[in-house]
């Protein structure tokens, strides 16, 4: 299947004062595109057109690092968009999602604590996840365009630390950013939805 660039779920000015609109413009309209296109590109005659993304990203890992890159990318940033909203953020989860963070992860918290550290010390770029791992929740972070499908898991959530998600906004405050988006960005519906179905 070609990869083909989703529009923002919301306008660009949305996500301010915590993610600026000139920020949603690079990162969505230059940086999301290049994955598209490069994605496109480096599909063609690899085996693996006509395939779902997911099948793409966990099928060329390993053995196609291009096309894992650009598809892995393409993968996060297509939920990363809609693992935002306006008024997103904090304590008050959904039901559901509420019990498996008290039960999995020692509460919202804990949650935040350790979720906001693994975002801060993905060394270099990355991403930071909440994953769905036999059956429990799971807080990781990968490098680059890695993310849980390849170590058998299915991310319900994840923060993109690379620079160009943050810098125009925070400069070299990725701690805030990373605080930003949790207690004010989150759309905890979302995350819910894929909850249910990775569950």
């Amino acid at each position: 299947m070609a990869f083909e660039l989703p529009p923002l779920p919301y306008a660009y000015d949305a996500l301010a004062p915590y993610m600026s609109a000139e920020t949603l413009e690079f990162h969505h309209d230059k940086h999301h595109q290049a994955y598209v296109d490069n994605g496109n590109k480096l599909l063609q005659g690899s085996g693996l057109e006509g395939k779902s993304l997911e099948e793409i990203v966990k099928e060329s890992y390993g053995k196609n690092q291009g096309l894992f890159n650009n598809a892995g990318q393409h993968y996060n940033h297509i939920h990363f968009w809609k693992w935002m909203k306006k008024g997103g953020g904090g304590k008050s989860l959904p039901g559901a999602l509420q019990k498996a963070v008290d039960s999995d992860l020692g509460g919202y918290d804990k949650f935040r604590a350790d979720f906001l550290n693994a975002g801060a010390t993905q060394f270099g770029s990355g991403w930071a996840w909440l994953a769905v791992k036999n059956g429990k929740l799971e807080i990781m972070k990968t490098p680059n365009g890695e993310n849980p499908l390849v170590q058998g898991a299915t991310p319900i959530l994840g923060v993109d630390v690379w620079e160009h998600s943050y810098y125009i906004d925070y400069r070299n405050a990725r701690p805030k950013y990373l605080e930003a988006f949790v207690d004010n960005l989150i759309n905890w519906e979302y995350v819910e939805e894929l909850y249910s179905k990775a569950s």
